[in-house]
């Protein structure tokens, strides 16, 4: 449920991490357990922000507003994305509150995040089982790496949103 309260970066993928090492008969539960918890905190995010939205939704539009919407519309899903994927402090909660008040489909907002989440916490566990006690040490070593591949997963995917951009427009 730390996905609707105050964000705590990277401590859930610690936790997972540590205890799968630690546990690994119970680290794909520890993952589950991580990302029902993850997913239930941003339902109740999106749901808040999409009943609050309303409110925004009427007020006068001036344009700043509406780049921003059209903006969303287009690459929404991407920037939820990536930070529900990526353990690098990125800001979840404000585009998870945006998909709310800009009322992206409930399933497909679902989808995006059940996905992320899922591919984050499950290969933390995985991590934590294959690497064992040597992990803390493997992260230690390979910071640099992983925060790279994670940049570099961000530009391919900016990327590809900017080729079908162009293919579409």
């Amino acid at each position: 449920m730390e996905s609707f309260g105050v964000p705590i970066p990277a401590m859930l993928d610690a936790l997972v991490f540590s205890l799968a090492w630690r546990s690994p008969p119970i680290a794909y539960l520890l993952a589950a357990s991580a990302t029902i918890g993850s997913l239930c905190g941003n339902i109740l995010l999106f749901q808040a922000s999409r009943q609050g939205g309303r409110r925004f939704l009427k007020a006068p539009k001036p344009e700043a507003p509406q780049k921003f919407r059209k903006w969303f519309n287009r690459y929404g899903l991407v920037t939820v994305f990536i930070p529900a994927l990526v353990p690098i402090p990125l800001p979840l909660k404000v585009f998870v509150i945006s998909a709310g008040i800009l009322h992206t489909p409930f399933r497909k907002f679902l989808l995006v995040i059940l996905t992320a989440r899922v591919l984050r916490y499950f290969s933390l566990a995985y991590l934590g089982v294959q690497l064992g006690g040597d992990g803390k040490e493997f992260l230690k070593q390979n910071a640099w790496n992983l925060a790279g591949v994670s940049v570099a997963l961000a530009v391919v995917l900016y990327a590809l949103v900017r080729f079908n951009d162009r293919r579409t427009a």
